[in-house]
């Protein structure tokens, strides 16, 4: 007796829908209120603080050789940690890792990410 095949009907490809993405923020404001214990004050000094210290850092690295542009992307990683930024610490992890030849392009990138924080600094310090 000959069996019949019968052809399987393969169910249609579902569309594929893009997964959105939460957009990461600037500062993590999670992080920021566990470092700070939930002390606004304390966390408007630091955003401060922050805020400050990347600007001074990211116009020194003009200055300096590339070991001395990863050394300042190595303090400003440690404190954009410390706030949650990090966005800015990836950054200037990348500027730390940069070989000499991409070295303007990681900085460029560092400053544009400390611009985007220092926007969110300014919209936190003026809700406080």
């Amino acid at each position: 007796m000959a069996t019949m095949h019968r052809a399987s009907k393969a169910a249609p490809a579902a569309r594929e829908q893009p997964i959105e993405q939460p957009v990461e923020q600037p500062i993590d404001l999670r992080h920021l209120f566990a470092m700070t214990l939930g002390d606004h004050a304390l966390e408007r000094e630091v955003l401060t603080l922050f805020d400050q210290q990347a600007g001074m850092l990211i116009a020194r690295m003009d200055t300096v050789d590339p070991p001395g542009v990863a050394a300042l992307a190595h303090t400003l990683k440690g404190s954009a940690r410390g706030i949650g930024a990090w966005p800015v610490a990836r950054a200037a992890e990348a500027v730390e890792a940069a070989a000499p030849a991409e070295l303007a392009l990681a900085v460029a990138a560092l400053a544009a990410a400390a611009d985007e924080a220092h926007a969110a600094i300014l919209e936190i310090l003026r809700a406080a």
